[in-house]
């Protein structure tokens, strides 16, 4: 067999083949990559071989997942600050009579997107990835209960809290808007979130988790907005 007919039999389209110079004979064999000696002691070949992994991902679904890898914490906190702004507005729509729009309080929604619950979102999920790593059902009924008992009633008392004291409300009258609104919003809660949260913990990866939460959060983001524009309650 010559070298050119033995070049033509190695060279598939899932490789990638290279013909480099050296002074010494080269015989390597590890994947990914692999050196293969030639009959020409001065040549070796080496091959890359391409996997259904190494393929580029186009397109924004692409683009999104590499930021995710590249940038996760500022990727998760802005999807859930747009996420949040985009739910703000569309209660707007539906509760509005005049058509116009309160972007003060729409930014207020973004801006705890942003800074409070995308971080904690991601702090949370990674959390539950390690502390229990399984997803069988018994691992995920245990990761819904301890959403459902300690991270909903935290994000719930931190939600109130922020939009209530940024809309000028004193200590006597955030703990009265937290005695009126907390406990409803977490027993109307009881009938959404441990069907996504089961969901979420069940079947998607944990570096998505976050963003499969703000998702089913879009709805629910609706209620509490509405919730979070009700008339502060008197402290007397």
């Amino acid at each position: 067999m010559t070298f050119a007919s033995y070049v033509r039999n190695i060279t598939k389209p899932s490789y990638h083949t290279y013909i480099c110079r050296s002074r010494q004979q080269w015989s390597f064999n590890f994947r990914p990559h692999q050196f293969i000696k030639t009959r020409d002691s001065n040549l070796f070949l080496f091959h890359s071989y391409s996997t259904s992994n190494s393929k580029p991902k186009i397109g924004f679904i692409g683009w999104y997942l590499g930021k995710l890898e590249s940038r996760p914490i500022a990727t998760k906190t802005i999807t859930t600050s747009l996420i949040y702004a985009a739910a703000d507005l569309t209660a707007q729509v539906f509760s509005s009579s005049s058509g116009s729009f309160d972007l003060i309080r729409t930014s207020r929604m973004a801006a705890y997107g942003l800074l409070l619950l995308g971080p904690s979102q991601h702090i949370w999920f990674n959390f539950m990835s390690k502390a229990l790593p399984k997803r069988d059902v018994l691992s995920t009924l245990k990761k819904t209960f301890l959403g459902q008992a300690f991270y909903g009633p935290a994000n719930a008392i931190v939600f109130f809290s922020y939009n209530a004291a940024l809309q000028g409300e004193n200590r006597a009258e955030i703990a009265a808007r937290l005695k009126r609104d907390v406990l409803p919003t977490l027993k109307a809660g009881l009938c959404y979130w441990p069907i996504c949260d089961f969901f979420t913990y069940k079947s998607v990866p944990p570096h998505l988790q976050p963003l499969v939460n703000s998702s089913c959060a879009y709805l629910w983001t609706i209620y509490l907005t509405y919730m979070a524009s009700l008339q502060k309650v008197s402290s007397n």
